[in-house]
């Protein structure tokens, strides 16, 4: 599938998304109290892609990771277990980043961390933020107890810059993260890295603020099933 495929399937999907955003938890980062209910999301998002859960590499390349780990030895989750693993990680996750600037959200058994620039990068730079270290050491903290985990990191941008300087800038975001994570003990097997540019912004790049929203890296904690 083609680059440019694929960005026009995750805008589909992204519209999808939001017919069922009032169905999601979602941990306002300053405030630290939940936005909205989650009763019956489970059964939403079972209908749609796991792209709409904070997925970008999309359901097969998951698949194949966890497949590859299964393989490896990494044991599987199964039934029920899954749910109740999940809410875990959920509620370690929600005290390690209070007050951080992180939103946690949950959709399904899908958890995704939602870091913006005023704690990831600089406009331009891939290069990690100062205060971004200790962000990453609480994620790490939790997703190596929480081995049966695969984590999706996701690079952003915001559209200062041409659409091939943006690609390969995301790129290289999702790939610092990555290495951090790496060097903190978090097995490199779990994580996929990829980079999405500025085709997937959540607030108006006009203003400094909504770039500043768009300059982010998104966390996408799958659990580990057989199947």
């Amino acid at each position: 599938m083609t680059t440019e495929v694929m960005r026009r399937r995750i805008g589909v999907l992204y519209i999808a998304a939001s017919v069922v955003v009032s169905a999601c938890t979602t941990l306002d980062p300053y405030t630290g109290e939940e936005q909205a209910s989650r009763a019956q999301s489970g059964a939403i998002i079972g209908a749609v892609s796991g792209a709409v859960a904070g997925l970008i590499t999309g359901d097969s390349s998951m698949e194949r990771k966890k497949h590859a780990l299964v393989g490896a030895g990494l044991g599987a989750l199964a039934g029920g277990a899954v749910g109740a693993y999940q809410d875990r990680q959920e509620m370690q996750l929600r005290a390690q980043l209070e007050g951080t600037g992180v939103s946690v959200s949950r959709i399904g058994d899908n958890i995704t961390l939602n870091m913006p620039g005023n704690i990831t990068f600089a406009t331009g730079s891939a290069d990690l933020n100062a205060g971004f270290f200790a962000v990453l050491d609480s994620v790490a903290l939790v997703v190596n107890e929480f081995e049966q985990t695969v984590i999706e990191v996701a690079g952003h941008t915001d559209s200062t810059g041409s659409d091939a300087f943006n690609q390969q800038l995301s790129v290289r975001r999702a790939s610092s993260v990555t290495s951090y994570l790496v060097s903190q003990q978090v097995f490199d097997d779990r994580i996929i890295p990829v980079g999405m540019g500025e085709s997937r912004p959540v607030a108006d790049n006009s203003t400094d603020a909504g770039r500043q929203m768009n300059r982010r890296v998104e966390l996408t904690l799958v659990p580990l099933t057989a199947s």
